[in-house]
């Protein structure tokens, strides 16, 4: 896992769906979760949705306040 992978997920919105619109690193985990059953889209976007996933399920998202903290506004 490196920063700017990270730091996508603050910034890279989801394309399509309920949450169209919506950064990454904001989206629920039961949708995260919903994912992870049925399959992450390929790509980037998949790859930090599956990022997101793990961060959400090993109970980790605390690691992005640092990277929000810094975000300019």
């Amino acid at each position: 896992m490196n920063s700017e992978k990270l730091a996508l997920l603050l910034t890279r919105e989801m394309p399509y769906g309920k949450y169209k619109g919506r950064v990454i690193a904001d989206l629920p985990g039961h949708y995260l979760g919903w994912f992870a059953r049925e399959g992450f889209p390929s790509g980037e976007l998949g790859g930090l949705i599956a990022l997101m996933y793990e961060l959400d399920h090993n109970d980790l998202r605390s690691l992005l306040d640092p990277l929000r903290q810094a975000r300019p506004r």
